[in-house]
């Protein structure tokens, strides 16, 4: 079958992704490939200035995933903690969003920008969670993050103010319509 080699230089439907070798019907690559931009004769020398590019892409990207993983290992021995204010039952007034994690990464030396902190909702329990972190299309980190209530408990908070119960629970109702 006589045909015409090209490099592909954007993906084509049906056809190949961009740095694919092709063969393709004279017609079809001097009409519509060649002067579209979407593919360019594959000449010798371009070959191997393919595969070169391909292989300086390819040990550039293991490097990168190398690394990643070394942050995966440093992100999940990690434990972040978080005091806020809660209720009698472990329900938080607020709740911790992605920022909060991301300074709290911040904080611990690790610049992740909070769109790849992967929380379905803001977490509003007290308690140990688990948040997921897309470090990469296939590394996701699993970090350790305990919310705990302000103060020593957080089904007493009476005793730290030392005011009355009924004083206390006008204000809290305020403060939970906040």
């Amino acid at each position: 079958m006589s045909g015409v080699k090209l490099i592909l230089r954007e993906a084509v439907h049906s056809l190949g992704e961009a740095g694919d070798l092709v063969r393709v019907k004279p017609g079809y690559a001097r009409n519509y490939l060649l002067p579209q931009g979407k593919a360019i004769l594959a000449t010798e020398s371009k070959v191997k200035e393919m595969e070169h590019h391909k292989r300086v892409v390819a040990e550039k990207v293991a490097r990168e995933m190398k690394d990643l993983r070394v942050t995966k290992d440093r992100l999940e021995a990690l434990h972040l903690e978080v005091t806020a204010r809660a209720g009698e039952e472990g329900k938080l007034f607020g709740s911790v969003t992605a920022a909060q994690i991301g300074e709290l990464l911040a904080e611990q030396g690790f610049e992740i920008d909070r769109r790849r902190i992967v929380l379905g909702e803001p977490i509003k329990e007290v308690g140990e969670h688990r948040v997921p972190l897309k470090l990469h299309r296939e590394i996701v980190a699993q970090i350790k993050l305990i919310v705990s209530a302000e103060g020593a408990a957080a089904a007493s908070p009476d005793e730290e103010t030392g005011v009355e119960p009924s004083e206390t629970d006008e204000t809290d109702e305020e403060d939970a319509r906040a």
